[in-house]
C-alpha cells in the first residue's frame, strides 16, 4: 500500500527516473518470489502498472504460458556459471571466431579470384563459407561480450536477433551440404543428370537455400515460435521450450526438427552411402579409361572427400546440441543440467572453423596424390617402348592446367 501510494505521488511529480530507482530497491529488498519481473517489462513498465492500479493478469498469465520455466524465477540473462567458467567459455570463443573468421574469409577471397572456373559442388562449398563467416561475424561478438560480461548486456531485442541470425545462418549452412550432397550423388550415381547440372543451375539452387534458411528463421517472428535466453543465461536459440506449452508449441518445433534437421540429414546418409557404393564397383572401371577421364574422377573423388568429411564434420558438431535441446523441451522441466547444457552449445559454435580446415588438409592431399600420379606416369612412358595411347605433349599440358584451375 505505501508503495503504491508512493509511486503515485512520484509519477504525479513527473519522478520518473527516481521511481525507477527506488523501484530497483524495492524489488532487491524483497522475498525471491514476490520480485520476479517478467521478462519484455522494464520496471518503468511495473510503476505505470502500480501507478494505474491495473496489471492484466490475463495478459500476465497469457505471457508466462508461452516462456521457459527459468525465465519465470529469476534474470533470465543473469549468467547460470561461475564467473570463471563464463571468462575460460569466453576465451574459447574468441579463438574459434578469429580462426574461423580468418580461415573463411580465406577461403572466399581465394575463390573469387577464379570464380568463372567454380563448379557447381564448388560454388556450394564457396555459399557453405559465406554461412559460417556470417556466423562468426554476426553472432560471436554477442556471446563473446556476454561471457565476459557474465551476463547477457543486448536485451530481448538484442536476444531475439541473435537467435534469429545464428538460425539462419546454421539452417544455410546445413541445407547448403544437403545441395551439395545431392549434387555428389548425382554427378557419380547418375552421370545423365550429372552432366546436365551447371552452373546457373547451382545459383538457383542458392535462391531456393536462402529463401529456405530466412523463412524456418523467420517463422517465429510471426508468433508461431519464438527466441529466448538458453538456460545458462548467455547466449539465445530457440524457444524449444514451447514444446510444453501448447499444442501449437509442439507442432512448430516437431515441424523445425524435421525441415531443418531429420530431412536435410536424412537425404545426406542416404547420398553419401550411395556414392561408397558406387564408387567401390566402379574404381576398377576406370583404370582402364584414358588420362583426361581419369584426371576429372580424381577431381570429382576430391570434391566428394571435401563434402562427406564437412558434413561430418557439421553433424558431428550440431548433433549433441540438437539432442540436448529435444530432450529440454519433450523431456521434464531441469532434466538437463544447466553446466551440461553449455558443453553442446560451445561445441556447435566451433563448427565454422573445422571447414577451412578441411579444404586445406584435402588440398595437400591431392596435391600430393597428383604429383605421384604423374612421376609413376613417367616412369612407365620411359620403361616402354610401346603405348594403348599417345598423348602429345600440348594435351598433357592442357589437361594439367585444367585440373589445377579445378582444384
Amino acid at each position: 500500500m505505501l508503495y503504491t501510494e508512493f509511486v503515485n505521488k512520484a509519477v504525479s511529480a513527473d519522478c520518473v527516473a527516481p521511481v525507477f530507482e527506488w523501484h530497483t530497491l524495492f524489488l532487491t529488498s524483497q522475498p525471491q518470489e514476490s520480485r520476479s519481473v517478467k521478462p519484455g517489462l522494464s520496471l518503468v513498465h511495473y510503476a505505470k502498472l502500480d501507478m494505474n492500479g491495473m496489471a492484466s493478469d490475463h495478459n500476465t498469465s497469457s505471457q508466462e504460458e508461452y516462456l521457459p520455466h527459468y525465465l519465470q524465477k529469476e534474470d533470465p540473462f543473469a549468467s547460470k556459471l561461475s564467473r570463471e567458467a563464463d571468462i575460460v567459455a569466453g576465451f574459447y570463443l574468441t579463438v574459434i571466431g578469429i580462426l574461423s573468421t580468418l580461415g573463411n574469409g580465406y577461403v572466399i577471397f581465394m575463390s573469387s579470384k577464379r570464380k568463372k572456373k567454380l563448379r557447381p559442388a564448388e560454388i556450394m562449398t564457396v555459399n557453405l563459407a559465406v554461412c559460417d563467416l556470417g556466423i562468426s561475424v554476426v553472432g560471436k561478438p554477442f556471446s563473446i561480450i556476454s561471457f565476459f560480461s557474465h551476463r547477457w548486456v543486448f536485451g530481448w531485442m538484442g536476444c531475439r536477433w541473435y537467435g534469429w541470425a545464428g538460425f539462419f545462418f546454421g539452417c544455410g549452412s546445413l541445407i547448403t551440404m544437403t545441395a551439395v550432397s545431392l549434387d555428389r550423388y548425382l554427378k557419380i550415381c547418375h552421370l545423365s543428370y550429372g552432366t546436365w547440372l551447371k552452373r546457373h543451375h547451382a545459383f538457383i539452387c542458392l535462391a531456393i537455400i536462402w529463401a529456405y534458411a530466412t523463412f524456418w528463421a523467420t517463422v517465429p517472428f510471426a508468433g508461431v515460435g519464438s527466441y529466448a535466453p538458453e538456460p545458462f543465461g548467455t547466449s539465445c536459440t530457440l524457444d524449444w521450450w514451447l514444446a510444453q506449452a501448447s499444442v501449437a508449441g509442439q507442432a512448430f518445433i516437431l515441424s523445425i526438427l524435421f525441415f531443418c534437421l531429420l530431412f536435410p540429414t536424412a537425404v545426406i546418409v542416404f547420398s553419401y552411402v550411395k556414392i561408397i557404393l558406387k564408387v567401390k564397383s566402379s574404381t576398377k572401371e576406370v583404370a582402364h579409361y584414358d588420362t583426361r577421364i581419369q584426371n576429372s574422377h580424381i577431381l570429382e573423388m576430391k570434391l566428394t572427400k571435401v563434402a562427406m568429411l564437412i558434413c561430418a564434420g557439421f553433424l558431428i558438431a550440431w548433433i549433441p546440441y540438437a539432442v540436448v535441446s529435444v530432450w529440454s523441451a519433450f523431456g521434464q522441466p531441469d532434466s538437463v543440467p544447466i553446466q551440461f547444457s553449455v558443453v553442446p552449445t560451445l561445441l556447435a559454435k566451433s563448427a565454422a572453423m573445422y571447414n577451412p580446415i578441411i579444404y586445406q588438409v584435402i588440398d595437400c592431399k591431392f596435391a600430393c596424390c597428383r604429383s605421384g600420379g604423374l612421376k609413376t606416369l613417367q616412369k612407365k612412358s620411359s620403361s616402354k617402348k610401346t603405348r594403348m595411347y599417345t598423348i602429345s605433349a600440348h594435351r598433357d599440358s592442357m589437361v594439367m592446367n585444367e585440373t589445377q584451375l579445378e582444384v
